[in-house]
């Protein structure tokens, strides 16, 4: 190492020691909360530990999966099912009209009105709804398949394999219908379980036909997967127990407008999402080739593991809690803030971990041919902080019923994303996409700031705004290292980062539970544990 890299090496180290002394919790301090807070806190905690512990025993065996799916298909193979999930998905996205989502938010209404006609009504309207768009989507996947194929990948000879894939359109559809029914009662074991076994159960599939089959497996793969998880999730949902009641198809074609209304917002972001999503990965391929497009999506997905158990809670539990609280800025607020304390704390050890270990962690989960991936892992990783700091504020917009306010959000920020993707794209190559996660985030973050105060008067607490200052200054420290010194100083370096914010993490989770919450009573019990977290 050069005198002058020594030098800044020093520096950045004090600058990071000053950072974390000046902002971490003395030690024998917690902060002042009542018993109510505490409760949300541990409430949001626990549902974050059981859909996150689901997610961790996903990625174990994700980690065999992907890593054995890269291994027998290559990049071109990743890329091409990462094309082909993105056709069906935009498809999908569209036939669906967002009753997923909007049916996660009606059942919690009548789940919490404690009228179970109102209850049956409800689950009887979604579940035919779900039928309805699911078949139409499969139709209009047919139909499409041609100009979709020729979209995407230049050609029609996909045209097939895409008409076929329709399947799927409709599994995923009634899978989204059963999951609005248990997220909207809110079975957070259950959707924990369906997770797990869906993936164990795909991952066995997938594997097999894979290894027998080759490349030529990729779209029964699809099928079969979209089939088992419908399967589980259509097992789980029957142990919901609901009021029998009578309703003709014109009662449900009724009661279902409330559906699509706010619906109809969600699939607009998602149709702009997938779209956009399509699209880079299809200039991609045509610029750069199918490896490129391979590497680009094995960095996108490695880059939200680490987060993807918390934003997954966001959904699950987060979302009717915060419709229940619908009619109350205040309580809004409260809840919106808290979340957003406890994404950043989780995440955060996870997201600089993956920064500080980018190049071992490409490696570890796919194989060397992937290696490229790693220069774009670092932006990716800081786009997903920008989701965990921002999802909480877009969850208001929906729990309020806000549609326009969601439609003029989620239009700008994917119209933002795309055009930065191709400008980028010519001007910086490959890891120009992944430069443009980060800077739409940042744009995302400040214009929900602005609409959620126009609509609640929200704004970030002192102490939720302290923990995103704090935890942005580790994660551009941290990408500052990786991006500046050897591989090895900056290894160790960022080895030590992630510790510091480990520790950070947990003791700022023990001043928000209490001293008498059974985690931190559990931690109590080994001394070096209740040192170093000042308990």
């Amino acid at each position: 190492m050069t005198t002058l890299s020594l030098q800044l090496h020093v520096s950045l180290q004090n600058q990071f020691r000053q950072t974390v002394l000046s902002q971490a919790i003395p030690r024998n301090t917690f902060v002042p909360l009542n018993k109510k807070s505490h409760s949300s806190y541990s409430q949001i905690l626990k549902s974050s530990s059981i859909i996150g512990g689901a997610q961790g025993i996903n990625y174990l065996i994700g980690m065999v999966r992907t890593k054995l799916v890269a291994l027998l298909l290559g990049p071109s193979g990743v890329g091409l099912v990462g094309l082909y999930m993105s056709a069906t998905g935009l498809i999908g996205t569209i036939a669906s009209m967002g009753i997923g989502s909007s049916g996660v938010r009606e059942v919690a209404e009548a789940h919490g009105s404690g009228d179970p006609a109102s209850v049956a009504r409800t689950v009887k309207t979604l579940r035919r709804a779900c039928w309805v768009t699911g078949l139409i989507g499969w139709i209009i996947t047919i139909f499409l398949s041609w100009p979709l194929s020729v979209w995407t990948f230049g050609s029609g000879e996909h045209a097939v394999a895409i008409a076929t894939l329709g399947i799927t359109v409709l599994f995923s559809s009634l899978s989204s219908g059963q999951t609005s029914l248990l997220q909207g009662t809110r079975r957070i074991g259950d959707i924990a379980r369906l997770n797990v076994f869906g993936v164990v159960a795909g991952t066995v599939v997938a594997v097999g036909l894979y290894a027998w089959l080759g490349g030529r497996g990729i779209v029964p793969v699809l099928i079969v997967t979209g089939g088992i998880n419908l399967g589980f999730s259509w097992w789980f949902a029957s142990k919901v127990e609901f009021a029998p009641v009578k309703q003709t198809f014109t009662e449900s074609w009724r009661y279902s407008r409330r559906l699509f209304q706010l619906g109809f917002a969600f699939m607009w972001s998602g149709v702009l999402t997938a779209i956009v999503a399509l699209a880079i990965r299809s200039l991609i391929v045509r610029h750069l080739g199918l490896d490129a497009n391979g590497i680009y999506q094995a960095a996108w997905g490695i880059s939200g593991m680490f987060a993807g158990f918390i934003l997954g809670a966001m959904g699950t539990d987060f979302y009717p809690r915060l419709t229940a609280a619908a009619h109350d800025h205040a309580q809004m607020n409260r809840l919106v803030n808290e979340q957003t304390e406890i994404g950043v704390l989780l995440a955060l050890p996870g997201l600089l971990g993956t920064l500080a270990f980018a190049p071992w962690v490409m490696r570890i989960f796919y194989s060397a041919k992937f290696m490229t991936g790693a220069e774009l892992l670092p932006w990716f990783v800081v786009g997903i902080f920008g989701q965990v700091i921002s999802w909480p504020m877009g969850f208001m917009l929906a729990a309020k019923g806000e549609s326009r306010w969601y439609i003029l959000v989620e239009t700008t920020s994917n119209a933002l994303r795309f055009v930065l993707s191709i400008i980028l794209l010519n001007a910086l190559g490959l890891w120009g996409t992944a430069l443009a996660m980060p800077i739409m985030y940042f744009a995302y973050t400040a214009l929900l700031l602005w609409v959620c105060n126009q609509i609640t008067e929200f704004k970030w607490s002192a102490a939720c705004l302290k923990l995103v200052a704090l935890s942005a200054i580790l994660i551009f420290f941290e990408f500052v290292v990786q991006k500046i010194l050897p591989r090895y100083i900056s290894l160790g370096t960022g080895a030590v980062i992630t510790v510091v914010a480990s520790l950070i993490s947990a003791r700022g989770l023990i001043s928000r539970l209490g001293r008498q919450h059974r985690i931190v009573l559990m931690l109590c019990r080994f001394p070096i544990i209740r040192f170093a977290c000042g308990i």
